[in-house]
């Protein structure tokens, strides 16, 4: 039993000091996505481990240094995730509940491979979406939502058969539109400028850059290059901002904390829940990989996490309210976030390759 507990809380352990580590090797990275089941697997381990400890002989130093190790992983994987407990304080205030012209944005990486198009489109009619942002989405699936053009006049289309196609679908005037590949080729991105009904102009950017995994990418470099990309483009933006998609990067990654560090933009799940997204499959396998950001002008009215609809995503609806008010990250300060920028980001990179209108 000892001999288990020893090899059990030396394998947490292991997965809770790489990501400390500099390294985007798919193999250190993919660290980052377990921390929430790391944390609940070294919690379980403890209470064992405790028990233990009240009818252990001999082997008590043994008991009790196994107890630590496991109070040191649930502490750490702890302090990266509890932001986005119900514990922890809200990043962004709540809308009025009767608060008029909101913004409703839905995101959906629909799985290229399902064709369960029916379910998504009464996934739509059911909450109205603003915006509707679809990611993995082929010519299969733009024939099949074509239908969504009667009540969404406003359509960019950039289907694709490698898993990275697009489409975004508004209800609101796009006065501006372009379609980018900011690092890889075949990994586009879509960034607008679109009028809502009160005659505001916001910034929209919707990306989805390839994960860091044995069957994509070996390395994080492209993924936290893109990120970084678009948070220098948005850190001193003149309009508001959102920023939606698949990032293929979980809430609590150093990348994704840099990417709110640089950019300056505010996560309103935070206090609020995880709202994991991936897998729809796998209950005990859940991270948050579909992502919302926007700027400080904004405050949130509903975060839901959607039905499935055949994907291994679950969509995620996010409604938002312009109220103009002052509000900050509660990220502590960063003194050397150029270090970790230059550390993450590949070179000769241009944040002007985003467009900001």
């Amino acid at each position: 039993m000892l001999i288990a507990e020893i090899i059990i809380t030396t394998i947490l352990f292991i997965f809770t000091v790489l990501p400390m580590s500099y390294s985007q090797h798919y193999l250190v990275r993919s660290c980052d996505f377990v921390r929430l089941q790391v944390f609940y697997l070294a919690l379980f381990n403890l209470v064992i481990v405790m028990s233990m400890l009240l009818i252990s002989g001999g082997d008590y130093l043994w008991w009790a240094a196994v107890a630590v190790a496991n109070s040191i992983i649930v502490s750490v994987q702890g302090w990266w995730i509890f932001p986005y407990t119900w514990c922890a304080a809200h990043e962004v205030k709540s809308a009025q509940s009767n608060a008029q012209h909101s913004i409703r944005i839905m995101s959906a990486n629909v799985l290229m491979s399902n064709h369960n198009s029916d379910a998504l489109l009464k996934l739509v009619d059911k909450h109205q979406p603003d915006l509707l942002i679809t990611l993995e989405s082929d010519d299969w699936w733009q024939q099949k939502l074509s239908v969504l053009k009667k009540d969404y006049p406003y359509t960019i289309d950039c289907p694709k058969d490698n898993r990275y196609g697009m489409h975004l679908f508004s209800k609101y005037k796009i006065k501006q539109a372009q379609i980018c590949e900011l690092v890889e080729s075949d990994v586009p991105s879509i960034h607008i400028l679109f009028v809502n009904d009160d005659g505001l102009e916001i910034q929209g950017h919707f990306i989805h850059p390839a994960p860091p995994s044995p069957t994509e990418e070996d390395s994080s470099r492209p993924r936290d290059s893109e990120l970084i990309m678009v948070a220098k483009a948005l850190k001193d933006a003149t309009r508001p901002v959102i920023v939606a998609g698949d990032l293929n990067d979980v809430a609590w990654s150093r990348s994704t904390r840099l990417f709110m560090q640089v950019s300056g933009l505010l996560d309103p799940r935070k206090g609020r829940g995880f709202f994991n997204t991936f897998h729809a499959s796998y209950f005990f396998m859940r991270w948050p990989l579909d992502h919302l950001f926007h700027s400080t002008e904004f405050t949130v009215k509903r975060i839901k996490r959607l039905a499935k609809y055949g994907s291994d995503h679950f969509a995620l609806l996010t409604e938002l309210v312009y109220e103009d008010i002052e509000q900050h990250s509660n990220l502590d300060e960063n003194t050397e976030l150029e270090e970790d920028v230059d550390a993450l980001m590949m070179e000769h990179l241009d944040k002007g390759q985003v467009p900001t209108f």
